[in-house]
């Protein structure tokens, strides 16, 4: 998947919401997991807006992960850019325990369908 005509949307400070990527006499807003969250295609001010409204704070939340051997696990997002995304699993909040050592797993840009959010 090509990105090259996606255009970075940034916050005042400087972070990093997403992208705003060309479609037609529109644009498709694509948040930091690379998932489209636009069904069609919006006004640049709105996909602007929507962007803003959006933050990172979803990147905060536990997601499940679906395995190959079909367990499910409760995984938070360690870390998301174009080049993948590292969750972290996140068992009763382990993750986030000091001197823990939780599993990763590395998974490709756009995130997969196997990556849902827990609720």
């Amino acid at each position: 998947m090509s990105h090259e005509d996606w255009i970075e949307h940034r916050r005042t400070d400087r972070e990093l919401l997403g992208w705003i990527v060309p479609a037609g006499e529109g644009f498709h807003v694509v948040d930091l997991l690379g998932r489209t969250r636009t069904d069609a295609p919006v006004d640049w001010l709105e996909a602007e807006t929507l962007l803003d409204g959006l933050g990172i704070g979803y990147l905060a939340e536990r997601y499940l992960l679906a395995l190959p051997d079909g367990a499910v696990r409760p995984v938070r997002i360690g870390e998301a850019s174009m080049q993948g995304i590292t969750v972290v699993a996140d068992e009763y909040g382990a993750a986030s325990a000091v001197g823990a050592d939780p599993d990763r797993y590395r998974l490709p840009f756009p995130a997969p369908v196997e990556l849902v959010p827990e609720h």
